[in-house]
């Protein structure tokens, strides 16, 4: 393996506090509300600078946006390597993990329908090869549970992924957090429960 020299590691840095300024942001703001000036300054670097690492705001926001989905790979990875689990407890896992990541403020706030980073995404080929990556790997799972009758067989299986998806996102995680009534784990078990069982009463 070739030595990295300083100067790319430094530059590895500081990209890597970028991508990490931008992820936060755009939990905080959304993309329409986040500016590179903002990145920029709490980065601590010059926007000329900035520039040097990604030449467009809608960059920015596909680099946190594949970090994301990086993270969510190597989770499920995790999971893969564990003690064999019933496909539908290892979905479990994975919606738990996307709350848990949207309640540290660390899951980027998913693109409006009609916004430049969703049309900038759409061409983004490592966006979209980790966003398939991921999705056929829950896909398999969301097919064995419904095998297994744990989720509904008569649901088509990309209803269940959109749904699992919109956890990433769910507004409710912040309103009861508002509340100050539940705990963080407390917070995630309940919307795992409606996510999964439903609101009908058993």
């Amino acid at each position: 393996m070739a030595k990295v020299s300083f100067r790319e590691q430094v530059l590895r840095a500081r990209e890597d506090a970028i991508v990490s300024s931008v992820n936060r942001l755009l939990a905080e703001k959304g993309f329409d509300l986040m500016t590179v000036d903002e990145v920029a300054a709490d980065v601590g670097i010059a926007k000329a600078s900035l520039y040097k690492h990604f030449t467009s705001k809608e960059e920015l926001a596909a680099a946190a946006m594949i970090r994301v989905l990086d993270r969510a790979m190597a989770f499920i990875d995790s999971l893969a390597s564990q003690e064999p689990a019933r496909a539908i407890e290892q979905l479990k896992s994975v919606a738990r993990w996307t709350m848990q990541v949207q309640l540290a403020g660390e899951m980027p706030s998913l693109p409006a329908q009609n916004s430049s980073l969703r049309a900038a995404l759409t061409t983004n080929k490592v966006y979209l090869d980790r966003l398939m990556e991921v999705s056929d790997r829950l896909g398999a799972w969301i097919g064995s549970a419904q095998a297994d009758r744990d989720l509904n067989p008569a649901l088509p299986p990309e209803v269940i992924l959109y749904t699992l998806f919109a956890r990433a996102c769910d507004p409710v995680l912040g309103l009861l957090k508002l509340t100050g009534q539940y705990s963080d784990e407390q917070i995630i078990e309940l919307l795992v429960s409606t996510c999964f069982d439903g609101l009908s009463r058993r």
